[in-house]
């Protein structure tokens, strides 16, 4: 079963580690190389261990340990073609390119990644699912519009880990940022605001979704308990409530978090009814 360990998350830097068995994927590294290694040291992991570092977009805040991280453990990166265009200018030391178009599907040991398209304003922003057959685990980092495109990748995940950025009231009402700023952030190029992400939540629980970890979240525009809350409101108002709501901030989840739920073991009183019921089909 898939495990993720948020790193990080926010303006300040986004990173998260995706395992399963004896494979392991960084995706991005927004952090400085210093504070990813000391990250995955905390959680007992060495990070010469990794399989491969998959990055969604070119922003400073998803790449910026990058170039020292990749010196320090020469491992693949994939990304597409224009997002490693961009970045090769400003890396000092070579890197493993691995180049993985939207609409791809691959390997990354034995986790199986399939990559998408969704909008921002980067180069060629990406998303991914992550699968290793038992579970699967849904990433939408910074995206300004949901199309119907992400939501049909993301059908059936069993958790996501989503961007929820800002919520709308505290956009407006906040003071530090132009009105320019503003209209770009809740552009479609833009980010997602709490409510745009709670619309695709609901969607996901429909689907059968465990978990969604909200990440990306605004230090001014937005709180953790706005968000939650927000999430929680629309999933209830639709009659889902099994859905277990997460907040990363910019240290991270505290805890490993499995990807699926674990399997129930059935009642004593289920496992009767069954059995009445095939005794009943056997007689009748």
């Amino acid at each position: 079963m898939l495990k993720i360990n948020v790193l990080g998350s926010g303006s300040s830097g986004n990173c998260a580690l995706v395992r399963s068995g004896n494979s392991s994927v960084l995706i991005d590294v927004g952090l400085s190389a210093k504070k990813v290694c000391a990250r995955l040291e905390a959680i007992d992991f060495d990070p010469i261990g990794l399989t491969g570092i998959l990055l969604t977009h070119e922003h400073g805040d998803h790449v910026r340990g990058l170039d020292v991280f990749c010196k320090m453990a020469d491992i693949p990166v994939y990304c597409n073609a224009l997002t490693r265009e961009s970045l090769q200018q400003g890396l000092r030391h070579p890197k493993q390119w691995r180049i993985a178009q939207a609409g791809s599907r691959f390997l990354v040991g034995d986790i199986e990644v399939s990559a998408f398209s969704v909008i921002h304003d980067a180069v060629d922003p990406m998303g991914y699912v992550l699968s290793d057959g038992e579970s699967k685990l849904g990433v939408v980092s910074d995206i300004g519009h949901v199309t119907d495109g992400v939501r049909a990748h993301l059908t059936g995940v069993d958790t996501l880990f989503v961007e929820a950025n800002y919520d709308l009231v505290l956009l407006q009402n906040e003071t530090k940022r132009p009105w320019s700023t503003k209209q770009r952030i809740a552009s479609r190029h833009g980010h997602l605001s709490n409510e745009q992400t709670a619309e695709l939540v609901v969607e996901c629980a429909s689907a059968g979704l465990h978990n969604v970890v909200l990440g990306h979240l605004s230090q001014d525009c937005n709180s953790p308990e706005v968000a939650v809350e927000t999430i929680k409101r629309h999933l209830s108002d639709k009659g889902y409530h099994g859905v277990k709501v997460h907040c990363a901030g910019a240290e991270g989840l505290e805890d490993t978090l499995a990807v699926a739920a674990a399997p129930r073991r059935p009642s004593t009183a289920s496992v009767r009814q069954e059995l009445a019921l095939w005794v009943q089909a056997e007689l009748f």
